[in-house]
Order: structure tokens, then sequence, then C-alpha cells
């Protein structure tokens, strides 16, 4: 599932792309993709112009000039692709909103969604959320209040999006790694300075993952050379077997709270 880097770094792609242009064309393929009926889906959305594009959490709002707002989620396997019919890859598409400059494809939304809504409707829906892991309000102790009270593992916590908005199983596995610290420890436990480890870790490990194009299975752009560019450097997520980059132990995979964890026994003893 796209977490921080891979919903911000298509962000500040598609504001380059998009932003300031107008809808000339929507196709729906797929209605439970969308909230409402697709013939007033597209009545609503043709001749709109996206003002901008903001992200909460693992979620795209694309700011309308009418007010409204498209509200995007891929949830597990959605990818985008912008361009021509010709660069079109062959791929199911869902949603597609057409621009002068190409169409902006929306694929594999079989579980995530594109809605239309409201300003209070958007608000409504993303008032649960926990602060961004960037957000200049979230100190270390502020970071650390975040978990006060809660006795299970630090994974589960961090993958919360109550607790912290855009983190999931990806990143939590790599940023308890930079840490040094297993996913399964109990938040209890945790030392002062494995917090502040931590804390360092998740801001180390997301703005290297967004710098490096995040982790998605298709470029943007027939052009895009980064974005998937973090595949290669995971250093525990999805890694069972193989050798730690590290220390040369072996990276095991583990389950807690019905995730997958993935971590190396050597590196990460530390609670």
């Amino acid at each position: 599932m796209p977490e921080w880097p891979e919903m911000e770094n298509y962000r500040i792609r598609l504001s380059g792309l998009i932003a300031g242009q107008t809808i000339t064309g929507v196709d729906v393929t797929r209605a439970k993709s969308i909230n409402v009926e697709p013939a007033l889906f597209e009545a609503e959305l043709t001749g709109r112009t996206v003002w901008f594009i903001e992200r909460k959490g693992k979620m795209l709002i694309f700011h309308l000039d009418n007010g409204k707002r498209l509200l995007l989620h891929l949830m597990l396997g959605g990818v985008m692709h912008f361009g021509t019919d010709e660069e079109a890859p062959e791929r199911s598409v869902q949603v597609a909103l057409r621009f002068q400059r190409g169409t902006l494809r929306f694929i594999g939304l079989r579980l995530g969604y594109l809605h239309l809504l409201t300003q209070k409707e958007t608000e409504a829906q993303l008032k649960e959320l926990g602060p961004d892991p960037f957000d200049q309000r979230l100190t270390l102790e502020r970071f650390k209040e975040r978990f006060k009270g809660k006795r299970g593992a630090i994974k589960t916590a961090l993958v919360d999006q109550h607790v912290l908005s855009g983190i999931g199983n990806c990143y939590a596995d790599e940023m308890a790694f930079e840490a040094g610290i297993r996913p399964d420890a109990r938040i209890p436990e945790l030392a002062p300075e494995s917090w502040e480890r931590l804390y360092s870790a998740m801001r180390t490990v997301l703005h290297d993952a967004l710098n490096k194009g995040g982790y998605m299975e298709l470029p943007l752009t027939t052009d895009d050379t980064l974005t998937g560019g973090y595949n290669e450097h995971c250093l525990v997520y999805d890694r069972s077997g193989e050798p730690c980059r590290r220390c040369g132990g072996t990276i095991v995979q583990a389950e807690i709270s019905s995730r997958k964890m993935f971590y190396c026994p050597n590196c990460q003893q530390a609670r």
C-alpha cells in the first residue's frame, strides 16, 4: 500500500503536470471506485480546474475551482499513470481524468477510491488522522506523547493512522531497523534513547525514500525515472532470508497483529 513517500512523490509530480489545468473529460469503468453515479461524476468534473493538490497521510486531495475536492486513497494495489493514449500502460483503468496535456489514469482501484466531496465532507473524513511525520509541531516530546497509554508493539502503533498519518508496513519496518529496535518491541519497554533514535529514524527513512521515489511498481509518466526507485534500497522489508546489508546476518520474517514484519535479529536488539 502506498505510504508517505509514495503519495508525497505523486503530489509533487502531479502538481507540475495538472495543477492549473482543466478537466476536459472523465471516464469511469468501475462505479464502485467513486461515490456518486458515473454520469453525475462526469458532469461535476468536466470543465473544472484543478487548483492544487494536497496530501494528508496516505491520501491525496485534488482541490477544484468550485470549492469541491477529489479525495484519493489508492489502498492496496492502486497506482497512477499520466500520459497520452499511446503511452497508456496495458492495465485495467477504473477512472480516468482527461486534460489537454494527457490523461491521469487511476489503476488498480479495487480497494481504493476517488470520491467527490465538499470541503466539509473532506474535513470530516480526515479529522481522525494523526499528525504528519514532518509536522513542525511534532517535536520529540509530542512524538512520544502520541504513544502514551499504549501497551502493544511499536509497529502496531506506528501503522495506526490515528497515531501518526502516512506510515504503513514497509516504512515501519525500515524505521525500526534504522533505530535498532525490533518491530515487536513493547511500547512501555522502550528506553528514552530508543524513542530518540526512532523519532530521528522516522524522518531520515521517509525523507530518503521520497528522494528515491518510493517503492511504486509503475512510473507516473513514460519519462519518469524516479518513481519506484526505493524498491532496491529497502534494508529489511520483504527481504526475508536475505543477508543484512549492515551486519551480514539473515533477515527474518515474522507476524504481529496479523501483519508481516521484517527485521535483523543481530542489528535490532534494543528496546
